[in-house]
This record gives C-alpha cells, sequence and structure tokens, in this order.
C-alpha cells in the first residue's frame, strides 16, 4: 500500500512524525508537508505565486504552500503512484465541531477525498505536543483496523480525535457526530506601538453543545472519536421546505 502522509504543522512537527511511523505498518510512506505552520489555512489553494517542493532527506518533500497544496503537488506530480490512502496530522491541537471548517488538516484529506483517495485527518486534543510520542502504537492499531475493511466509504473522509489521557488510559473507540462550538471574547482590539489600532483573533472562551454521540463528548470521556465526513453540504431535509417558498428573480 502506498500512503501519503501530510499536516498542516509543518514537516518538524512531532504529529507528522509519529503519524509517519505508525503509518509505516500500512506499506510505503512518503511525507509531503508545508515548510512551516499552516494551521487553519482550511482548503485554501495557492494560485497567485509558484509553488516550490524541495526534497529530504529522508525522501519526502516539503512545499511552500497549505496542506491542500501539498496534496494536489504529492498526487500529481511528486509521488511516482496514486497513493492508496493519504493520512493528515496528527495535529497539535483538537479539530472537533466547526473546527473541520477551519482546519488545515481536515482540508488536507478533503483534498484526497475530492481526488477519490480515501482519506483520514488525525487530530490530538492534549495541550503538550511532546505527549504524541506514546500514540504511536495506539494509532498503528487504529489504521490497521479501519483500513481492513472491505471497502472505505465513498466520497467521505474520516476525522480522528484522540483525547489527552495517556493512551493506556484510554476507554475506546466511539463514532461520532460534529459538535457545536460556541466563541465569546475571541476577538482582541488593541492598539500597536506606534498608535494604530489592530485585531487578533483568537483565543476566548468556548462552550460546547451536542448530542449525546457528539466528538467533544467521546474526548471528555477518554474515548478516542471518529466522525465520518462527507463531500456533500446540501441540507436534504431542508429542501422541500426552500422549494415552497415564492421566490423570484
Amino acid at each position: 500500500m502506498r500512503v501519503l502522509v501530510t499536516n498542516d504543522d509543518g514537516y518538524q512537527a512531532t504529529g507528522i512524525q509519529v503519524l509517519a511511523r505508525a503509518a509505516r505498518a500500512l506499506g510505503e510512506v512518503t511525507i509531503v508537508a508545508p515548510d512551516r505552520e499552516q494551521s487553519a489555512t482550511s482548503h485554501s489553494l495557492t494560485l497567485h505565486y509558484p509553488l516550490r517542493a524541495r526534497p529530504v532527506s529522508d525522501g519526502g518533500w516539503t512545499v511552500d504552500g497549505t496542506p491542500t497544496d501539498c496534496v494536489i503537488v504529492a498526487v500529481s506530480e511528486l509521488l511516482k503512484g496514486r497513493p492508496d490512502v493519504v493520512l493528515s496530522g496528527i495535529n497539535h491541537g483538537p479539530n472537533m465541531g466547526e473546527d473541520v471548517l477551519y482546519s488545515g488538516t481536515v482540508s488536507a484529506a478533503m483534498e484526497a477525498t475530492v481526488l477519490g483517495i480515501p482519506a483520514i485527518a488525525f487530530s490530538y486534543t492534549g495541550d503538550g505536543p511532546e505527549q504524541l510520542e506514546g500514540w504511536e502504537e495506539p494509532v498503528r492499531q487504529l489504521l490497521l483496523s479501519m483500513l481492513d475493511e472491505e471497502s472505505f466509504p465513498a466520497n467521505t473522509l474520516l476525522s480522528v480525535n484522540l483525547p489527552p489521557n495517556p493512551p493506556d488510559q484510554v476507554k475506546g473507540v466511539r463514532v461520532t457526530s460534529l459538535g457545536r462550538r460556541r466563541y465569546s471574547d475571541s476577538i482582541t482590539r488593541a492598539l500597536d506601538p506606534s498608535g494604530r489600532e489592530y485585531f487578533w483573533i483568537g483565543g476566548g472562551v468556548s462552550e460546547w453543545s451536542g448530542t449525546p454521540d457528539s466528538d467533544f463528548r467521546a474526548v471528555k470521556e477518554g474515548m478516542v472519536s471518529v466522525t465520518p465526513l462527507h463531500l456533500d453540504l446540501t441540507n436534504y431535509r431542508l429542501m422541500k421546505e426552500i422549494r415552497g417558498w415564492d421566490l423570484k428573480v
């Protein structure tokens, strides 16, 4: 099996090295990842300047672009053959609820799904990336069990969130839905040393909500969360209602 590994934290991140080592149980692994951190780049593409890919001594490549760029360039130009699976992560931080809309980690897996390649995104919900080293064997076992099924679901990627617990204290794996997160005080408004106003997005306080099978509940209970995500964002439940509106142009 040919495995492409990427992320949004950059080639030197702890998480991607752990994931690559775990993935070697599947077959031939090649890392193609951003040359610097690209967190929260979502599904952005680089269209207005040329991308440069540089080989790394371990056989992988760094790309001066986004995670989505990495997948496209790897599949189209860098790899000798089309990968059988694309793995993204392990992200240094959670990707639950609305996070999946902003996450470069999830978007890299999403791009693979667009290209018709099975994909799994991994994220770690703990605070210290150094704690990821202990997750190599559990992630290896999880990969083997996920890809041992007869067929991977079409047009779907799996988003995995690892709980902050030590691996030997994890209570199992739960298939989950996306929760909802509401932020407050997430924008800082201040003046720089020159007296010019600026805005800084990030931080603040978040409150979670969702059904009993939500991703954040599984992680809070010490379980690995596995959420299937698909490309079709259509709200089919509302189509009939909206067709009844008196829409005009």
